[in-house]
């Protein structure tokens, strides 16, 4: 099945605005990681000891999360979109490498790998995320005790 520009265009579109996704987060640029979203955007992270909330609560608290982190990669592949007129839907796999602070100094280097599990909407100022759910497939070398530091 031959795709149509249109088609190609916003896979081209979608698999960019999931790439400045794992860029903003790696940059802790978190004006461009609000952009990414539309106004009403849900974003759900509990399954990975996070928070689910709106754009605005989420890039906050990841503003103040993250920085507890010294260390990590959001590496994104295999994903697959599914288009529909204004809407599309998305599956991509995540290898996140991520260094944890010890709390008497010092890290340690743990692994997780899960799936995004994404809607998408075209708008005025192009595709974004409508919403974007975190599905855990696996973690390796998690301290017993860790949990995601509070804000």
């Amino acid at each position: 099945m031959a795709l149509s520009l249109q088609e190609l265009s916003d896979r081209m579109e979608i698999n960019d605005l999931i790439v400045r996704y794992s860029t903003a987060v790696d940059r802790r640029d978190w004006d461009l990681y609000e952009t990414l979203f539309t106004d009403d955007a849900t974003i759900d992270y509990t399954e990975a000891g996070g928070i689910k909330g709106d754009r605005l609560t989420v890039r906050n608290w990841l503003a103040e999360v993250m920085p507890n982190f010294p260390g990590f990669q959001h590496m994104i592949s295999n994903s697959e979109v599914t288009l529909a007129g204004d809407t599309a839907s998305g599956r991509t796999m995540l290898f996140n490498p991520m260094v944890l602070a010890k709390p008497e100094g010092g890290t340690h280097v743990a692994f997780v790998g899960l799936w995004y599990n994404d809607h998408f909407v075209r708008t005025a100022q192009g595709w974004k995320f409508a919403s974007r759910y975190e599905e855990v497939s696996w973690m390796h070398n998690w301290p017993e005790d860790f949990a995601v530091p509070s804000t």
